[in-house]
């Protein structure tokens, strides 16, 4: 067992999960967020846990999509025009991914973090009781088009031939008696059943309750302005509150991370993809099953407690403002597909930053410059599918154990390449 004091940079899913692991391993920990705990990406958003999810943003025929969503605010998947080289830097490597090449490698290395991580949060919330509104019942993912509901057939084989992932179909008339809070009408859906989901916020409550009594800190409201180092060892970090000292240091700063690349001595390749979600009261006729409008890129997720409407992707920057065209949008998409959308009163309109990376893979290794940070970022639109399983390999990689998943397909070796 470790008496270490690890540092770790931001309070979302990842770092949480992260101190959860180190502290189970004996290290003291520290957690400290620019913000309130949770209160970014890792909050509101659809909660779900997606071995399903295997197929990365780099597809082929994504690079036409984003082109012509440049035309319509509307678009579930907008790309605001610009002139930032550095975003257009990103856009070009992200484009050259986009082949079934590129894509199949991503895949590979996703399906392995996914399969893993689903044990893990099965093991974790069972195991410790954990309050969150966890749910394994599946996933639907929803077609308005026969045609694209039949073109899916080609993807659900391929993922099943070579990862084991595979849907069942459903027709429209099966899917009405399957889901009977969907209309009528609608192409067909694919269920998924190794799917999971659960309340991101009661998580997040859950796992600090459990931290604190483990005697680990959380101190919210506190930005990181700099690493304290001596040559190539770290011993703190100088805050907007003061300085914390500490043995080791994993930065879990989501989206945020390429505003440390001078500290880090690296070239972060993070754009953040803005998402939005409203949550409200459970209809009357609430789903049982979490979905995902495939057409549209709006999610539904039914809680114990309440009832989401999430996703759609910008990139627009860091802009923190509300944009209300996209939160239409999502209730817009459900009218299409639901026969009671959306509820009143909207308890939280939200909206949170992506970590989204060029090749679609998060960036967990050991950060080079220095011989005690680590880095747990880029998980794309995964971070809480990718949680457990980074917070493992983080650990692990830390107490220089062999890794649960080979870590070479998410190192930062790749970023020089």
């Amino acid at each position: 067992m470790s008496s270490q004091h690890t540092v770790i940079v931001g309070g979302g899913i990842i770092g949480t999960l992260c101190g959860w692991y180190l502290t189970e391993a004996g290290h003291r920990v520290t957690i400290v967020d620019r913000g309130a705990f949770g209160a970014a990406c890792s909050k509101s958003n659809c909660g779900y846990v997606s071995p399903s999810h295997v197929l990365p943003l780099t597809a082929p025929g994504v690079i036409w999509k984003s082109l012509k969503s440049m035309t319509s605010g509307d678009s579930p998947f907008y790309v605001k025009p610009t002139l930032n080289l550095q975003r257009l830097g990103w856009f070009f490597k992200f484009a050259r991914r986009c082949n079934e090449r590129d894509m199949l490698e991503a895949a590979g290395v996703l399906h392995e973090l996914l399969q893993t991580s689903k044990q893990l949060y099965e093991d974790l919330i069972e195991g410790e009781g954990l309050e969150c509104e966890w749910r394994k019942d599946g996933l639907l993912f929803v077609y308005k088009s026969v045609h694209e509901f039949e073109e899916y057939a080609k993807v659900n084989q391929m993922t099943s031939e070579r990862f084991g992932v595979s849907a069942k179909p459903l027709d429209a008339a099966e899917l009405v008696k399957f889901e009977p809070a969907l209309r009528e009408g609608l192409g067909g859906a694919w269920f998924f059943d190794c799917d999971a989901h659960l309340r991101p916020d009661r998580l997040l409550a859950a796992l600090r309750a459990k931290l604190e009594s483990r005697g680990a800190t959380f101190l919210e409201n506190t930005e990181v302005k700099e690493l304290i180092n001596e040559g190539s060892h770290v011993r703190g970090v100088r805050t907007t509150m003061g300085e914390i000292i500490g043995d080791r240091f994993v930065v879990a700063t989501g989206a945020w991370t390429p505003f440390l690349n001078q500290q880090l001595g690296l070239k972060i390749p993070i754009q953040p993809g803005k998402g939005y979600s409203l949550t409200m009261p459970r209809p009357q006729n609430c789903p049982r099953l979490p979905m995902i409008f495939e057409e549209h890129r709006v999610a539904i997720t039914p809680m114990d407690s309440g009832y989401r409407i999430g996703s759609t992707m910008e990139f627009v920057g860091y802009d923190d403002s509300i944009n209300e065209r996209r939160l239409n949008l999502l209730k817009r998409s459900a009218e299409i597909y639901l026969r009671e959308p959306y509820t009143e009163p909207i308890e939280e309109r939200w909206f949170g930053w992506r970590p989204m990376t060029w090749d679609s893979k998060p960036l967990i290794d050991r950060v080079p410059k220095f011989s005690n940070v680590w880095l747990a970022a880029g998980h794309n639109m995964l971070g809480l599918s990718l949680g457990a399983v980074t917070g493992k390999m983080i650990t692990q990689l830390i107490n220089q154990e062999t890794p649960i998943v080979d870590p070479r397909g998410v190192g930062l070796a790749r970023l020089s390449r």
